[in-house]
């Protein structure tokens, strides 16, 4: 059950941190956000990364077997990677249509994939 709440936070963490990090240039098609300053553009960035951060850290703290969960570190660090970078792969194809998803693409995450299995194997 923490194994499973330990991934919901981090997905949803990584959804804020994604539209914190690049929404950005997404938004920046919009008349009323391209008008903002860099200042203002930070701003924004860092309420979206509370929101990560109020999800994150539970994640952590929570899935962490230190604290009776069921990960150990290098497992968290691990599946918070992979959980990011499938999270920044979906946010990229909907939000940016310009971006293809290649052959190398895949590979690497492949290889990530193969991170995650080396890290929990016992």
């Amino acid at each position: 059950m923490k194994g499973g709440y330990t991934i919901l936070l981090l997905v949803i963490s990584n959804i804020f941190m994604t539209v914190a990090w690049y929404g950005h240039l997404k938004f920046q098609n919009y008349s009323w956000f391209s008008k903002l300053g860099l200042p203002a553009i930070i701003l924004i960035s860092w309420g979206l990364a509370l929101f990560e951060y109020m999800a994150q850290v539970p994640a952590n703290k929570m899935g962490f077997s230190g604290n009776g969960g069921p990960f150990n570190l290098w497992q968290l660090k691990v599946l918070q990677e992979v959980i990011t970078l499938v999270v920044f792969m979906i946010f990229t194809l909907v939000a940016f249509k310009n971006e293809s998803f290649r052959v190398n693409h895949l590979i690497g995450f492949v290889f990530l994939v193969l991170a995650v299995y080396f890290i929990f194997k016992k």
